[in-house]
């Protein structure tokens, strides 16, 4: 499963680079997953808040972002929100926002659902599983 999660993500950039905003305040998971990415053409631009988050996403354009969702100052769930607000406002299309939390709960599931997130990624993060979501969120196809 591992291999084949790698291997479609493998295949996905090399049509495109993937630009990505990952929203972490944890400066250990922000280094880990900029490990995982490292050997990819994906682009990673790292909010440290939702607040941030929402700064970097009305100036930028991203193809996917993955929210951290208990942050300081602003935490994911608000930050979605913001983000979907903004892009009706701005006439753009949805984003692919991706989840990212430790609590694996069926109602924080459907809390993220709620808040406008397309996808749900539990910590801790496995390589396997966030080039999974990637290649099957960007590239339109389950891995």
């Amino acid at each position: 499963m591992r291999h084949a999660n790698i291997t479609k993500l493998t295949e996905i950039l090399s049509k495109k680079p993937i630009s990505i905003l990952i929203a972490e305040d944890s400066l250990s998971n922000q280094d880990l997953l900029a490990l995982y990415f490292r050997k990819t053409a994906c682009v990673l631009d790292f909010a440290d808040n939702g607040s941030q988050a929402v700064e970097k996403f009305k100036s930028n354009r991203y193809d996917m972002v993955l929210m951290d969702i208990f942050m300081p100052v602003m935490d994911g769930l608000d930050a979605t929100r913001e983000i979907r607000a903004f892009e009706q406002q701005d006439d753009r299309d949805a984003t692919p926002v991706v989840a990212v939390t430790a609590s694996a709960f069926e109602e924080d599931r459907q809390q993220a659902i709620d808040a406008g997130c397309t996808g749900f990624l539990t910590k801790p993060i496995r390589k396997a599983d966030i080039f999974g979501c990637v290649a099957e969120t960007v590239g339109g196809t389950a891995v």
